[in-house]
């Protein structure tokens, strides 16, 4: 383990007893955690390509219903019609308030494909926490070594949050932008032209900023447990664990 800042003293100036501890800055740890990732490369990705699984399922149905949007707010009768021949659940013609004003409509995300989105986000949680769990008990002799030498319980904890939150992030940006693209495509392919001259950009970027957002929260939810597991681990007791 590389060398850190060494805390030697055992009596702070009040005269109270403190531990013998190693302090590793950031930068050293974030070094330490992209070497770990390297080294199980192919784990990780599996992790990873289960979160861009969610994550562009998640973004394709949030982009797609911005798409819906930007063709209902043309006010064009022909893509309303075709709107709802497509199967989004809307009234033949506009609401109208008692002056005859025409109200504001939105096209929501049906409670069928919410369920969809919140199941297969929480699948790949749970499949997050299954290979962080596998990862800590591949990483036992590690995590008793970095102790002996003085690591906190911190600094393991700071390790695996590292490592998540990276792979979190790229799959999350990885599956948002994907979801979102295909989203699109489909746009075109059902709506024609019109998908793309009356798109909302700025609708479907904040639909993959809340992908991305999500996806890389979902990884560090994941996890959380294991990475407590692993820092509150002894080191005797990793120490012994036989590979």
């Amino acid at each position: 383990m590389a060398r850190g800042k060494a805390d030697s003293a055992f009596f702070d100036t009040g005269g109270k007893k403190i531990s013998r501890q190693v302090v590793l800055p950031f930068r050293k740890s974030l070094e330490i955690s992209i070497k770990s990732i390297r080294v199980r490369f192919f784990r990780s990705m599996i992790t990873v390509i289960g979160l861009i699984l969610a994550v562009a399922f998640l973004g394709f149905v949030l982009a797609g219903a911005e798409v819906a949007s930007g063709l209902l707010h043309s006010g064009d009768p022909e893509l309303r019609s075709v709107l709802i021949k497509s199967g989004y659940d809307l009234p033949a013609e506009p609401p109208q308030d008692g002056d005859g004003r025409v109200l504001p409509e939105s096209v929501g995300t049906g409670a069928k494909e919410r369920w969809i989105v919140i199941l297969s986000l929480l699948v790949c949680t749970v499949g997050i926490v299954n290979a962080q769990l596998m990862a800590v008990t591949e990483r036992f002799r590690e995590i008793g070594t970095m102790k002996c030498l003085g690591a906190l319980d911190s600094f393991v904890l700071r390790l695996f949050l590292l490592e998540a939150g990276m792979q979190g992030l790229a799959g999350a940006i990885i599956g948002a932008v994907f979801g979102a693209v295909a989203a699109l495509l489909a746009g075109l392919f059902r709506f024609g032209a019109a998908a793309l001259v009356w798109l909302p950009t700025g609708g479907v970027a904040l639909a993959v900023g809340v992908a991305v957002v999500v996806g890389f929260v979902l990884s560090l939810v994941g996890v959380v447990y294991p990475a407590v597991v692993a820092a509150r681990m002894r080191p005797v007791e990793a120490m012994r664990v036989q590979e």
